[in-house]
């Protein structure tokens, strides 16, 4: 009997982690160490956007990597003057390490001066991604309401 509870607590624990982490995938967040860090065109190897810049840490064999490479180009050819520009973190591994970038997709959403506004680990949702530009856009702070 003593097993089959201890079985039942740790499914409990299990499936509640899975929906922790299934609620928190993908969203695009602000991190306090973030604020400061910039990027340019030298480190990501493009021009970065006039209003704002989608970057896309993937890897080569990355399934959710696909599906955020075409809804970051959806909403880039939607809003004009944000770009997307996709990196494969095995051939950026400083860039990864610095920016401590866990997973892929992980997508950085970058204002106009380069600043990194939002980010997000996992596959972001279109409407979250469009969010996060006007609030990167709307006053070049990014402090904008999400």
């Amino acid at each position: 009997m003593t097993g089959l509870v201890v079985c039942a607590a740790v499914l409990a624990v299990a499936g509640a982690f899975g929906l922790l982490h299934r609620r928190t995938s993908g969203r695009l967040k602000v991190r306090g160490r973030d604020e400061e860090r910039r990027l340019g065109a030298a480190e990501l190897g493009a021009e970065l956007g006039e209003r704002a810049t989608l970057v896309q840490f993937s890897s080569a064999f990355c399934q959710p990597c696909r599906a955020t490479r075409r809804t970051l180009a959806e909403v880039a050819d939607m809003v004009d003057g944000v770009v997307h520009v996709e990196l494969d973190a095995e051939d950026r591994l400083s860039l990864v390490r610095e920016l401590d970038i866990l997973r892929t997709p992980t997508v950085l959403v970058l204002d106009a001066r380069g600043r990194i506004v939002r980010r997000a680990s996992g596959q972001p949702r279109k409407a979250d991604v469009i969010a996060a530009l006007g609030a990167a856009v709307q006053d070049g702070t990014g402090r904008g309401a999400v």
